[in-house]
């Protein structure tokens, strides 16, 4: 019975994981094993960083609609919980960026607040 060694499937995976390597430094970007455990580590940072991205932004948010408030004389857990009383439904995503951008609507959201 002849041998059989699969070359064509094992071939397509190493063509994959070198491509996907490519661009690496050195034997990351030529070898085949080395480049699977380069790639393999990198997408397991990549998983690890999407979620993180979430908290990352969600903190820079709270910051920058703090350091509103505050210009405004408010803190930032008066401010929150003075919007949820006001029934104004509006997340920090866009709170924060009129914060940044827009400072007299932001200034309203106070004064709306503290109107409450």
């Amino acid at each position: 019975m002849p041998r059989a060694t699969n070359n064509v499937a094992a071939k397509q995976r190493h063509k994959k994981y070198l491509k996907a390597a490519k661009g690496y430094w050195g034997a990351r970007s030529k070898t085949y094993k080395i480049a699977r455990q380069t790639v393999e580590k990198g997408l397991t940072y990549a998983f690890r960083d999407r979620k993180a991205k979430k908290r990352d932004f969600r903190r820079l948010w709270i910051v920058r609609i703090n350091a509103a408030c505050r210009l405004n004389d408010i803190s930032y857990s008066r401010f929150i919980s003075g919007l949820h009383k006001s029934n104004v439904e509006i997340n920090r995503k866009v709170l924060a960026h009129l914060a940044w951008h827009d400072a007299s609507a932001f200034t309203r959201l106070v004064e709306i607040v503290k109107g409450n």
